[in-house]
């Protein structure tokens, strides 16, 4: 459809194919590296994919950090899960706080909106285990999902009143031109619910310090999508030069990163 190709990621991106299986076996070496540290599949809900691993730093946690995976909500990629990403863990890990990295149903057996429920009940259990500050952040889909954690109809007042950071990487802050791809054959959004899941539009619960990143060798579409939101809520805006849609999330795993210094937490020596 008119869109499809503003929002195709994989042709712009040179060599896509490898990054899959080295994000899963950086991802499954990680979580073999944390021994009991690691709790994984932990259920917060009814459905196979209801769960989610939580990894503990070495001391008592300074905090929760969710970070929440990607995939067009199941309208390009349905084989994404956690699973990919737990060595993005690190760099949250090295600040003292725990990591929750929750998986979720995917389009078209569930509802973009029934997916954000979803999340919302995963930080609910995740906060549950930890106390302390609560910092959100996700990739793509999942940049549009952690940024709908501020709307105050989906967290209760006391979880929602710890979050303390969001970093949307890469987000959809507007649904709307997604209705122009065929993705949304998958999706099933209308112009209402498009509206409705589309952060551009949100009220915000609170003024938790937001930083939108973008990889600034990325499509336009996302450049674009990262503007809006950073306009709608005045947030900060990151750029990263030379970094495209599948490398931009790589600050993540990087101790050093100005992306995890901006998580909550002191580094633990």
């Amino acid at each position: 459809m008119e869109l499809d190709e503003a929002y195709a990621i994989v042709p712009h991106i040179h060599a896509a194919a490898e990054f899959p299986p080295r994000w899963a076996a950086s991802a499954a070496d990680f979580r073999n590296s944390l021994k009991k540290r690691a709790h994984l599949d932990v259920a917060y809900g009814d459905s196979a994919r209801s769960r989610y691993d939580l990894f503990l730093p070495e001391g008592a946690p300074q905090g929760l950090f969710v970070f929440i995976h990607g995939g067009y909500w199941g309208g390009a990629w349905e084989d994404y899960d956690n699973k990919r990403w737990s060595h993005l863990a690190v760099g949250a890990l090295s600040r003292g706080l725990a990591v929750a990295m929750p998986t979720y149903d995917l389009c078209p057996a569930v509802s973009v909106a029934e997916i954000t429920k979803q999340v919302a009940r995963a930080v609910t259990h995740a906060a549950g285990q930890v106390a302390g500050p609560i910092a959100l952040s996700g990739h793509s889909a999942g940049g549009h999902l952690a940024a709908r954690m501020l709307d105050p109809r989906v967290l209760s007042d006391q979880i929602g009143q710890r979050i303390d950071t969001v970093i949307p990487i890469s987000p959809i802050a507007d649904l709307r031109p997604l209705l122009r791809t065929t993705m949304n054959q998958k999706l099933g959004l209308d112009a209402a619910s498009a509206a409705a899941e589309s952060p551009v539009d949100m009220e915000l619960r609170h003024p938790a310090k937001v930083t939108v990143w973008v990889g600034g060798a990325e499509r336009p579409a996302f450049l674009d999508q990262a503007i809006w939101l950073v306009e709608a809520w005045d947030a900060d805006h990151v750029i990263a030069h030379g970094k495209h849609h599948f490398n931009v999330i790589d600050a993540l795993a990087d101790r050093e990163s100005s992306m995890v210094a901006l998580l909550p937490g002191e580094p633990v020596t």
